[in-house]
């Protein structure tokens, strides 16, 4: 088991990023749920966010590629809106166990 952080130190709604064997990735917390994701756009690979910890739209309701203005769904990650519409976010498995956000075996 990987733990990742504390959930309380994630915003609700809110996203942190986390370098995990070299790669990018990042939680987002929405209500009493995480899902993590891979921090690369399906349209071209690039990181999503330009700002630390900053992967919300504004409304805090979808994912945002600062890139291309790409809206991916939190509990998903398929792209709704832009360039890689249909496509989706690589997931990556996170649970909260304990008041702690850990990395899925």
């Amino acid at each position: 088991m990987n733990i990742l952080c504390p959930l309380d130190s994630i915003p609700d709604p809110g996203a942190r990023e986390f370098r995990i064997d070299g790669a990018r990735v990042f939680v987002v917390r929405q209500g009493g749920q995480v899902f993590g994701y891979v921090n690369s756009c399906p349209h071209v690979g690039a990181p999503l966010n330009l700002e630390d910890d900053k992967f919300l739209d504004l409304f805090q309701t979808s994912i945002l590629c600062a890139n291309h203005f790409a809206l991916f769904e939190i509990k998903s990650g398929r792209c709704t809106r832009g360039p890689c519409t249909g496509r989706s976010l690589q997931p990556f498995p996170v649970e909260i166990r304990d008041g702690e956000v850990v990395q899925k075996a």
